[in-house]
């Protein structure tokens, strides 16, 4: 079984508003390092096949992934890495009893915790929500399990060769087995491996979210400013395509970005058998979230009189009137299609 990893916290030239706590990141490194003993006997338990499936939102920056999975978090249809169980990423099984004890009515006492129960609320910034029960990326839950956490690029064969994988199912089916639900969550740091993560989880759905490409990259141009105070610094994951696409101007740079990111999905999932994988369009999903509420409900194999939809009837759109640069920003996407 795999021990404690030492996670990079190098700020990369973040603003001081987006620059991490380093006084939290000592502090949450020595709390799971001692929880770990303890999540390590918890594993044997869960060893065998999955009985739910992990859900995966893949897809580029800024193109929904986010609002997606707020909505999906509201529905009542999975469990979900919330900021309160991202601070457990090396106990995560304790970490959804401590999160269950604290935040489930079901185990209230005269609401002497009644601030922790709250429904996770549809904002955030640059994909970073606020909440106890919010959506978390969950980024060091998954960079545990690589051989070089720092690293963004993989190969599936090297993933294959080197990741964690054993340990890394057992606390998947574990936080599954305490929530008693299908358990979703961001993969889009292995955009490139779907293929390979097909292969190991014996039960997954890849959910493919995609945007009109012109304010997907308008969006991601506006998420460098805020949080590095300039375009011309990269946001999000190196991809294989980094070495060239870095000596671009930001904005042909960003849309190699965005192509390059949609093309490995879609190269990606064409491997997939189409029980595994559904598409959806963000400004479709705007529109009628009620339509992929029903949609997801099937392909999950849920009893729809089970399942009654609660959730917001539209979501207003952003910057779909609102590009700045858009004819050189409409030149720079031609460059890739």
């Amino acid at each position: 079984m795999m021990s404690s990893k030492n996670i990079d916290t190098n700020t990369d030239g973040r603003t001081k508003e987006f620059s991490r706590n380093e006084l939290l990141e000592r502090l949450l490194k020595d709390v799971n390092d001692n929880l770990w003993d303890s999540e390590e006997r918890l594993l044997s338990g869960y060893s065998g096949s999955m009985k739910m499936p992990l859900i995966f939102i893949m897809g580029p920056m800024r193109s929904g992934t986010t609002l997606f999975m707020q909505w999906l978090a509201n529905t009542g249809l999975v469990s979900y890495p919330t900021n309160l169980l991202s601070r457990f990423y090396q106990a995560p099984i304790i970490g959804s009893k401590i999160q269950q004890l604290l935040t489930d009515s079901r185990f209230s006492f005269r609401n002497e915790l009644g601030e922790f129960i709250q429904q996770s609320e549809y904002r955030s910034e640059n994909g970073k929500t606020r909440g106890v029960l919010a959506p978390n990326e969950f980024w060091y839950f998954w960079r545990r399990f690589l051989a070089e956490p720092s690293r963004d690029v993989w190969t599936n064969e090297e993933l294959r060769l080197t990741m964690d994988i054993k340990t890394m199912k057992a606390e998947i089916i574990g936080i599954m087995d305490v929530f008693q639900n299908p358990f979703a969550a961001k993969g889009m740091l292995f955009n490139y491996n779907i293929p390979f993560l097909d292969s190991i989880f014996d039960k997954i759905l890849f959910i493919q979210i995609k945007r009109d490409i012109l304010t997907n990259i308008s969006s991601v141009l506006d998420t460098r400013k805020r949080q590095f105070g300039s375009e011309s610094n990269w946001y999000s994951f190196k991809i294989p395509e980094y070495s060239f696409l870095k000596r671009l101007d930001p904005i042909t740079q960003t849309a190699g970005q965005i192509y390059y990111i949609n093309e490995a999905v879609k190269k990606g999932l064409e491997k997939v058998d189409d029980k595994r994988k559904m598409v959806v369009q963000y400004e479709d999903f705007c529109l009628k979230p009620r339509q992929f509420f029903d949609d997801l409900v099937m392909k999950l194999e849920l009893d729809r009189n089970n399942y009654i939809y609660s959730g917001e009837e539209c979501f207003k759109k952003s910057r779909e009137n609102d590009v700045p640069n858009r004819q050189i920003i409409e030149k720079a996407i031609s460059q890739y299609q």
